[in-house]
């Protein structure tokens, strides 16, 4: 059974910090690539961060580059995202997501978290 599971959401004043955490199971984690989305209020989601499958690359929404970063540990099968000096429209439930391309098939396989609010208030 395929689970994402993340934590580490919560209410943080404006220029602080948190770490998300997402743990994998039920697939080979280290065959995806992983991404964070949100989705604020209203919104539509938004992919935030993603990271290949073996770490080497990662890459950022301009919206919050210098401040999150994105990092996963194949050994623990888990995927991170720490944010630092959050602002009020970091405010949104962020989700974990698992994606992998098989090109010679055109299969798509993806699998998605239920996700972690995130509240940046004061």
């Amino acid at each position: 059974q395929v689970q994402l599971v993340e934590s580490g959401g919560g209410l943080v004043q404006p220029g602080g910090s948190l770490r998300l955490s997402c743990a994998a199971s039920g697939f080979t984690f280290s065959n995806y690539i992983m991404n964070w989305y949100r989705q604020a209020p209203g919104k539509e989601r938004e992919l935030v961060a993603g990271i290949t499958s073996d770490g080497g690359m990662a890459s950022y929404v301009d919206s919050v580059k210098g401040r999150f970063t994105i990092s996963r540990d194949n050994a623990k099968n888990t995927v991170s995202l720490q944010m630092n000096s959050l602002k009020p429209e970091d405010t949104a439930v962020y989700y974990c997501n698992a994606l992998m391309l098989v090109v010679a098939s055109l299969r798509r396989y993806e699998y998605w978290g239920q996700g972690t609010q995130v509240t940046v208030s004061s």
